[in-house]
């Protein structure tokens, strides 16, 4: 079962607002916000919904156990190259 973390981790992932997350899966904002509150009597259908949503929008949720680790999100590719340096290459000649 899809947690209110991950709901709000998926959001953040994607870069959405309540209002652009609302309007991009067909959620009323109150219902969004009610699914990412801790204290909230849940939902199942609207979360289905959420993480269905963000699903197509290239979301992964992670399920409670799986690799070892508590239930999270993280997205299905790569957004692009970082352009980062890696640890053992950093160094004063590198810095920004």
């Amino acid at each position: 079962m899809t947690t209110p973390h991950q709901i709000r981790a998926a959001r953040a992932l994607l870069g959405l607002s309540h209002d652009q997350a609302a309007a991009l899966t067909g959620i009323d904002r109150d219902l969004l916000l009610q699914a990412e509150d801790d204290a909230a009597e849940r939902d199942l259908a609207i979360a289905d919904a959420l993480e269905k949503a963000f699903v197509k929008q290239g979301i992964v949720f992670i399920e409670d156990g799986e690799g070892g680790f508590g239930p999270g999100v993280r997205l299905k590719q790569q957004i692009g190259k970082c352009g980062s340096i890696r640890p053992e290459n950093l160094n004063s000649a590198n810095d920004g």
